[in-house]
């Protein structure tokens, strides 16, 4: 699971603060859970799951605009102008998800009210593997058979249809081709499992512990789907562009993400999924440690950090340190491809593989990089 904290939530805000300091603005540190580590104020409940967690504090990623942050952090890949690479996402569903699944591999839970078929994020991977995106966290829009239509009659209709693809593959297959079958087998499975979106079915109290908020409402129904399935479920939080009123904003916001975030591992803990289940926090980027004239942290790739925890990470551990400042990485400096290959370690797969696509070896990971083993069982 990805909770993807959109726009670049701020290092010093949460997993990093620098309080005292020139760069460290009006919050505290607290201690957490683990003797030594401390987070932000704005993080209580997070606190205390610390035991559960690992933080990576020296990523410098070198990208300070957010489409190529975003791709980046996705792909483990910086912008390619000569190969699209997959999303993490994409890249999980196909290696992990079983063959017979009837939900896709990738569903991602927006915060917008516009849902879909993912475009791009699979890349050579094909359509299969991209991801299904849910706005607002509902199916997408006209899901549901018409109730002038029989069950009987759709069954035949999708039969046609298989049979006419089938028929125009034969001679005329393309890439184009493959995306528009898949997208109708996409649906007819989303179709037959409509009942997996409905949060309404979960207990009152589990509304309650994971809030009524959006974001609250859009991790239940995460829990809910890898819980019946789902190989990998992305949850979109917005928008921590925060060049102007900063502090104000990460109250508020943090204040939604804290304690849903912390009952989301304990949930994930109690039903015993979490140490199947790898749970990540990351953005495109972190914020500047200078505050701007407008209260702001403007973009900030050179310093920052990210959060994991669950199946395969080592409880307690941070890995990687930020100067006095926070303006520079002093230890362990670790990039998007680092990351890539510690996520694929984590789930037991083996990062110096090859995908082929059209007869050519392309590396799952960076080559250049390898896995942050420090933060790793």
């Amino acid at each position: 699971m990805l909770i993807w904290l959109a726009g670049g939530v701020s290092q010093l805000e949460t997993w990093d603060p620098k309080p005292g300091t020139d760069t460290g603005g009006p919050f505290r540190a607290i201690p957490t859970s683990v003797p030594g580590i401390q987070i932000s104020e704005l993080l209580p409940h997070t606190a205390k799951q610390m035991y559960r967690m690992a933080l990576i504090r020296g990523v410098n990623t070198a990208e300070d605009e957010h489409g190529r942050g975003a791709v980046i952090m996705h792909t483990g890949r910086r912008t390619d102008p000569a190969l699209d690479y997959p999303h993490l996402g994409s890249v999980m569903a196909k290696l992990l998800a079983p063959a017979d699944c009837p939900l896709p591999g990738y569903i991602h839970v927006t915060p917008k009210g516009d849902g879909g078929f993912g475009k791009t994020d699979a890349a050579f991977l094909g359509p299969k593997f991209a991801s299904v995106i849910l706005g607002d966290g509902k199916p997408p829009a006209n899901l549901l058979r018409p109730e002038t239509l029989t069950e009987a009659t759709d069954q035949k209709r999708n039969a046609f249809r298989q049979n006419l693809d089938r028929h125009f593959s034969l001679g005329r297959k393309t890439a184009e081709t493959e995306a528009y079958t898949e997208s109708f087998e996409q649906a007819a499975q989303l179709m037959r499992q409509t009942h997996l979106f409905d949060i309404s079915k979960e207990p009152a109290a589990q509304h309650d512990r994971y809030g009524t908020h959006d974001f609250g409402r859009h991790c239940l129904l995460a829990r809910r789907l890898l819980e019946n399935g789902v190989t990998f479920v992305k949850v979109t939080h917005s928008n921590y562009d925060t060049h102007h009123e900063n502090f104000d904003f990460h109250i508020e916001q943090l204040g939604e993400v804290d304690r849903t975030f912390a009952h989301l591992l304990t949930d994930l803990s109690d039903r015993g999924m979490l140490q199947s289940t790898l749970v990540l926090v990351m953005s495109e980027f972190g914020r500047t440690p200078k505050i701007n004239r407008n209260f702001g942290r403007d973009h900030w790739s050179k310093a920052w950090s990210v959060a994991a925890a669950g199946c395969g990470i080592k409880g307690g551990a941070v890995v990687g340190k930020t100067n006095a400042n926070g303006t520079g990485v002093v230890d362990r400096e670790v990039n998007g491809g680092h990351l890539f290959h510690t996520w694929f370690r984590a789930l037991g797969l083996n990062s110096q593989k090859n995908h082929y696509h059209q007869g050519r070896p392309i590396p799952m990971a960076d080559p250049k990089a390898e896995a942050i083993k420090e933060v790793l069982i």
